[in-house]
Order: structure tokens, then C-alpha cells, then sequence
């Protein structure tokens, strides 16, 4: 299986690898079910453009692998995949924003609730309780835009959405690793969170957890 989501990604990925030197001007968007086509174009094609093996994912890792699992998507194929995560994003169990630059998905962030995250939920008994955080599970950046101040933009939509979504914290779970992360650096940098007043929770072995009050961070 996993050697025919690579094969079939490679066909499928079309976007550029090329990083751009200037981009126009950025616009974030939450992914409503009418904006459903846009997101699946952009990981269809773009998102994962120059590494077929990662783009079996789909972004339904941090929903359907347990705490202990950071990967382990190889036995499903990315069709399976991405139907997942349709129904997940039209049914408002996964939430999150997409960048556009001249009306082109550019990038993505998954800020559900961490009680839809089977990743970082906690479950009975968890302080704060997992419908009370919202999750920065995941930034993916197009190739073409990174380094251009996508993630902090949609960060900042997400904090400033946050106080409507009837939750008081937002989480973040960088990489230990800050030198030797993918170019994309899925799980975002770990600055950015510092910058805003997240503070340190947990650390396992390949990443930390890092957990801010909606306020204290949106005014960070």
C-alpha cells in the first residue's frame, strides 16, 4: 500500500517545488463545505509537492492515530484518506483555515477542538477538558510560499477566531528538533508559540506540549 500511495502521489502532485521570492497579498479563509474544493486542490496537488511519501496523509493523522502513533498512515491509502477527511470537515468535527495568495490555496492549518484529535486528546479527566483547547495539529505550506509568513498569518486567524468557538485554550505540540525538521515543519515552530505566551506542559521524546489562554495569547 505504501508503495502505491507514493507511486500514485507522484502522478498526482503537480504544484510547483520552487519557492517564490515575493508574493502578492494573502488571504485566510475558513474551510467551510464550500471551500471543500479549494482545500482538496491544494493537497491534491500542492501541498506536499516534491514528497510523494508524506501526501498519503491528508491531515487525518492527528484524528484517527493514538497519542503513542506519530505515524503509521502506510497501511491506508491516501483515497481512504482524503474521503476521511471531507466528512470530517463538512460535518465540522475538523476545523481549520486555509491561506489563499491571488485566489490560489497556498496553505493550510488544522485548529480543531483537541477532543476530535486522538493524537493529543487526553480523554476523562483531562484539565483543561479536551472540548475546552483547540489544537494546533498541523501547518502545511505549498512549496512555492513558504517563507513568506503563511503559519504566523494563519495563526493569527486562528487566535482571533478562537474566543467564538466557545473554548479558553489553544495548544501547540512542536518538534524537540527545531534544526532537523521537515521544510515545512508541520507541527509549526516552536518561537511562535514562545512569542505568544505559550508555556511548556509536557515533553515526550520527539515533541513538547505547549498550552496558552485564548486572551493572554491573542494579545501576546
Amino acid at each position: 500500500m505504501a508503495i502505491r500511495n507514493t507511486a500514485e502521489a507522484t502522478q498526482r502532485l503537480t504544484g510547483s517545488t520552487e519557492r517564490l521570492e515575493a508574493v502578492g497579498p494573502v488571504t485566510i479563509h475558513h474551510v467551510t463545505p464550500s471551500r471543500i474544493p479549494d482545500w482538496l486542490s491544494f493537497f491534491d496537488h500542492d501541498a506536499f509537492a516534491g514528497n510523494p511519501v508524506d501526501a498519503v496523509c491528508y491531515c487525518t493523522g492527528p484524528h484517527i492515530l493514538p497519542r503513542e502513533q506519530e505515524g503509521g498512515l502506510e497501511h491506508r491509502s491516501w483515497r481512504q484518506n482524503r474521503e476521511l477527511m471531507i466528512g470530517l470537515l463538512q460535518s465540522g468535527r475538523a476545523f481549520g483555515y486555509l491561506a489563499y495568495v491571488d485566489d490560489k490555496p497556498a496553505g493550510w492549518v488544522n485548529a480543531s477542538k483537541r477532543s476530535e484529535c486522538s493524537m493529543y486528546r487526553i480523554g476523562d479527566g483531562a484539565a483543561p477538558p479536551d472540548w475546552d483547547v483547540i489544537s494546533f495539529s498541523c501547518f502545511g505550506i505549498a512549496p512555492p510560499y513558504r517563507g513568506h509568513g503563511l503559519v504566523h498569518l494563519l495563526f493569527q486567524r486562528v487566535l482571533a477566531d478562537a474566543p467564538t468557538r466557545g473554548a479558553k485554550w489553544v495548544e501547540a505540540y512542536p518538534f524537540n528538533d527545531q534544526e532537523n525538521v521537515d521544510e515545512d515543519n508541520w507541527r509549526g515552530p516552536a518561537k511562535l508559540f514562545t512569542a505568544h505566551g505559550f508555556e511548556l506542559v509536557e515533553r515526550s521524546p520527539r515533541h513538547c506540549v505547549m498550552r496558552a489562554r485564548i486572551n493572554s495569547a491573542a494579545r501576546a
